[in-house]
């Protein structure tokens, strides 16, 4: 089988422990025109952020709406507040501290989740991150995506891998934990070539690891690109999709565990895959697929 987030958790935290998702208003450098500008081609956060996140709101009050959102589910927990928008590394380090102190003073805050980019990680918000680490739980997840620089050319990163390996072993050094973003079917790229990524990313102190399928959003540069035929992509069932990503966790280590594989879009964003399944459904046929290759 496999190491679930859940395990993960239990691990580091005593209690029940809720993600908050949280906007704060950063950008991304490859948007800005600081290393690039348009963004990774596939990229939209309409897609997935939460409807109590707002950039507008300020840190506090998003996280005190999301509590109220969680705390009708499930009372009595602790809470790890998850800057998700953008790269949540991009800015002066005073502005970060500012951000990073504030959600770490709500009640019930337990620790950080920062999600960020390999190329946003300079020496002055290397230190502010070890000095969180320091005092609190602090998860950095890196969108890594893919180990293959001719990939991550032609979705736009405008970054390398080698700029996140450097960047992986750097925040391990300062005590964080590492966390990385995998996009599975991304243009160009064959089940060998995700197999590389996987154990590329395996060989360095990572943590966690998100897997994503490739989606095709709505208003994204990919999506004009798919629907003109400039790009062809993996078009896999969600059994087939199941099929691969148990074939790939038997290329990682017991330390590292797996928070998600699959991504969730509004309907009305998504162009493809549409598969109509619930999470649960999901976790269902990967189970069978875990199965059969054991049997294999």
């Amino acid at each position: 089988m496999y190491r679930d987030y859940s395990s993960f958790l239990s691990e580091h935290f005593s209690g029940k422990v809720q993600k908050i998702a949280v906007n704060a208003g950063f950008t991304c450098p490859n948007r800005d025109g600081t290393v690039g500008r348009g963004g990774c081609t596939y990229c939209t956060n309409e897609a997935f952020n939460p409807p109590y996140c707002d950039a507008r709101l300020g840190v506090t009050e998003q996280l005190e709406r999301g509590k109220s959102f969680f705390a009708r589910k499930y009372p009595n927990m602790d809470y790890l507040v998850y800057f998700q928008a953008y790269s949540n590394t991009h800015a002066p380090v005073d502005k970060l501290r500012e951000l990073y102190e504030e959600a770490l003073a709500v009640d019930g805050v337990v620790g950080l989740v920062v999600a960020t980019r390999p190329d946003c990680l300079g020496d002055g918000v290397a230190e502010l991150l070890r000095d969180i680490s320091a005092r609190t739980k602090l998860i950095v997840e890196l969108g890594v995506e893919s180990a293959h620089d001719d990939t991550l050319a032609r979705i736009n990163r405008c970054h390398n891998w080698t700029t996140s390996r450097m960047a992986i072993e750097r925040l391990s050094q300062c005590g964080v934990i590492v966390g990385v973003h995998l996009i599975l079917g991304l243009p160009g790229e064959d089940e060998a070539m995700m197999e590389q990524t996987v154990k590329a990313v395996a060989s360095l102190p990572v943590s966690l690891v998100k897997f994503h399928q490739m989606q095709v959003l709505k208003g994204t540069m990919l999506a004009r690109q798919w629907q003109d035929g400039e790009v062809e992509l993996k078009q896999w069932t969600a059994q087939e999709y199941a099929s691969l990503c148990a074939r790939l966790l038997r290329l990682l280590p017991p330390r590292v565990a797996v928070e998600r594989f699959v991504s969730q879009s509004p309907p009305s964003m998504l162009l493809s895959p549409r598969w109509n399944m619930k999470p649960g459904e999901f976790a269902q046929l990967l189970k069978g697929a875990l199965i059969e290759n054991e049997n294999s």
